[in-house]
């Protein structure tokens, strides 16, 4: 192990470094990541008192039902009561948490199927998504974690499959409703096979048709209560909106079975070669470089296919890269990961819900709130224009602004970029006119800046 394995520990796989964490990794950084995978569904204790999403749907959907001024009253309560909170919450859990690798991973599969504010009406809700779809499979089966988001309300509203009819299906023919295939297209291009995955606008057709009926019981109307009984926010499938017959995906048939067929589809395409290629190159992609090197990507396809898609033998293999390892500060940081590690690294962990939301706004990265269902994206160039970097030093200056004059630059810098510090780095923080000065040159260091 060379003295920059414990700095790409904990910031690579981790999300910083805390006081002394350094010092704890450098004997055994790939064991300490290793040591957090386990298929315990850890939910850290800072977003273990937020409600379910079934309790906030139900809630929304009784209030849509009074009338609009029920439902505006509503939604601005989820927001200021839910979503907003549990944005600090989760924050402060990466933050404080031991276990910044099994976090990272959450992040990562959280963009990877990503639900967004953008659609406001499940902005309450995405909380607790991500708390029961993504988490309990981080470094279990890719095919539970599929199935988990395809079957959650909160995806179904995003991609309005909800709201998908099959032509031929009973509500189809009766009311001249008919198909969504957002949903549909967005598994297939951005959840499994990816965008050149050998797919077609026929199998997008055909799997938008299988997926007909997935809704969930909180798309109520005052006229259906007693034929659908009472509204609840859990998922519900229904055969009046289901395409009848059989239907081809990929040129597999799947025969007429309800909600199986979905349930059948989603674990072919899981399993599918091409899943396995698109999950290997965006992890290689997150974890080694903007442009990874091939080798390392077909490593982690193969271990992919192989295990079944087992994501914490994945894991393994991913720690177990040469490539992982061979150059400490190849991608940059995204603005969520700067606040976190900047705050981490001075165990800072309560600035205010207001400061927290305006930093994330002001530098373009609010949790929850991915532009489109791509997700955030992870390449340098899309964070660091000369705007955006003025954004990140505005607000590095006035965080490092607030905290305690006791602080130690050249002992934060140590515990820190230490392993990667450059001769340069060094000199300015030491002819900084005052700590504040030289806690923000630390933090907008090239080295602070990436991962």
């Amino acid at each position: 192990m060379t003295t920059s394995d414990a700095f790409i520990a904990a910031n690579r796989f981790g999300l910083g470094s805390r006081p002394g964490e350094l010092a704890e990794i450098a004997s055994d950084p790939r064991g300490w990541i290793t040591g957090q995978i386990s298929i315990v569904n850890a939910v850290p204790p800072e977003l273990r008192n937020f409600p379910s999403s079934a309790e906030i749907i139900k809630g929304i959907n009784e209030a849509r039902i009074k009338g609009p001024e029920y439902l505006r009253s509503m939604m601005g309560q989820g927001y200021r009561e839910t979503l907003f909170p549990e944005i600090v919450a989760r924050t402060q859990a990466h933050i404080r948490t031991a276990e910044p690798f099994r976090e990272r991973m959450v992040l990562f599969w959280a963009n990877h199927f990503t639900v967004s504010v953008t659609k406001r009406i499940i902005g309450p809700t995405i909380g607790a998504y991500e708390r029961e779809a993504i988490r309990p499979h981080v470094f279990g089966r890719f095919e539970d974690m599929l199935l988990a988001t395809a079957h959650h309300p909160t995806m179904l509203s995003y991609l309005d499959n909800n709201i998908s009819f099959g032509p031929n299906s009973r509500v189809g023919r009766r009311r001249g409703r008919g198909l969504n295939e957002n949903l549909a297209r967005e598994i297939l291009e951005l959840h499994t096979l990816g965008v050149n995955g050998g797919y077609t606008q026929a199998d997008v057709t055909e799997f938008a048709k299988i997926l007909t009926g997935w809704t969930h019981g909180g798309t109520r109307s005052k006229q259906s209560l007693r034929r659908l009984g009472p509204i609840h926010g859990r998922f519900e499938y229904r055969e009046i909106f289901h395409e009848p017959g059989p239907k081809t995906l990929l040129g597999k048939r799947f025969s007429e079975n309800g909600e199986q067929e979905g349930v059948d589809a989603l674990k072919e395409l899981a399993r599918h070669p091409a899943t396995a290629k698109f999950i290997a190159e965006k992890l290689a992609r997150h974890f080694i470089a903007d442009d990874p090197p091939t080798a390392a990507v077909k490593a982690l396809e193969d271990a992919f296919r192989q295990s079944g898609g087992h994501l914490g033998t994945v894991s393994r293999t991913l720690i177990g890269l040469d490539a992982v390892w061979s150059e400490p500060l190849a991608k940059v940081k995204t603005p969520y990961e700067l606040v976190v590690s900047t705050l981490r690294a001075v165990a800072f962990d309560d600035i205010g819900q207001r400061a927290f939301l305006g930093a994330f706004r002001e530098m373009g990265q609010r949790p929850f709130s991915a532009p489109s269902p791509a997700g955030w994206p992870d390449r340098a160039k899309d964070w660091m224009s000369p705007e955006s970097l003025m954004r990140r030093v505005e607000w590095l200056r006035a965080i490092s602004a607030r905290l305690p004059r006791s602080l130690n630059p050249d002992r934060i810098a140590e515990q820190t970029i230490g392993p990667v510090i450059s001769a340069r780095t060094k000199e300015m923080i030491a002819a900084a006119p005052s700590g504040e000065e030289a806690l923000a040159l630390l933090f907008a260091s090239p080295e602070f800046q990436r991962r």
